[in-house]
């Protein structure tokens, strides 16, 4: 019988356009179910993520976001990335391959999909479900657009963007990761985001951010 080999994490340092963040990227997927989580340090009650729990050790971390294969970290003004970003990284790798716990969640995985007899669950306690925001019919194509053509690339800079909702012509969005108090991202929201949805749906007068 052959048994199945799992890989350890292994993670690198990415910047993102918010110069007080950081995305430390990994070798394997950390959230399968295209959700994302965010974790503030003054506003956490309890926090989902035993992960970032641990790292909110640190005391200059005020916030993680984790999606996908990535964890973006905010960083206060009182240190610089250079300082930090090896012993963060190596701090993230070995908690991931020996306690594992990313995030406390009833509906989080199907436990099938991620787990195996070589690999414990990550799946920890059991959180009520929160109630899913229903959206109307016209939030949704504004949704399936955002996802479609906004998520991949905001993803890629460390951060997130979702849909809040839609409003007399304004479609209001919530920031994320690294997009959330990026210098940048009010730019981006006009020049890039705004334009598309006008461009692709005329209803669309404008879009704003109701944070960040």
């Amino acid at each position: 019988m052959t048994t199945k080999t799992i890989s350890p994490y292994t993670f690198y340092a990415e910047m993102t356009p918010n110069p007080n963040t950081m995305k430390f990227v990994s070798n394997r997927w950390l959230i399968t179910d295209e959700k994302t989580y965010e974790i503030l340090a003054n506003q956490r009650v309890g926090s989902p993520s035993p992960l970032a729990e641990k790292l909110f050790n640190f005391p200059f971390i005020n916030g993680v976001f984790i999606a996908s294969n990535f964890v973006t970290i905010t960083k206060s003004d009182v240190i610089e990335w250079q300082d930090v970003v090896m012993e963060l990284r190596d701090f993230i790798t070995e908690y991931m391959n020996s306690e594992g716990g990313i995030i406390i969640k009833s509906e989080f995985l199907n436990q099938d999909e991620i787990t195996s007899e070589t690999e414990p669950k990550q799946t920890l306690t059991t959180e009520a479900k929160l109630p899913k925001k229903e959206f109307t019919d016209f939030e949704e194509k504004i949704k399936v657009i955002l996802d479609e053509y906004i998520r991949p690339a905001v993803e890629n800079d460390g951060g997130a963007i979702e849909l809040d909702s839609y409003e007399n012509g304004v479609v209001k969005v919530i920031l994320k990761g690294s997009c959330s108090g990026c210098p940048s991202s009010t730019m981006t929201l006009k020049a890039g985001i705004e334009q598309l949805l006008k461009n692709m749906l005329p209803e669309v007068q404008e879009v704003e951010a109701i944070n960040g």
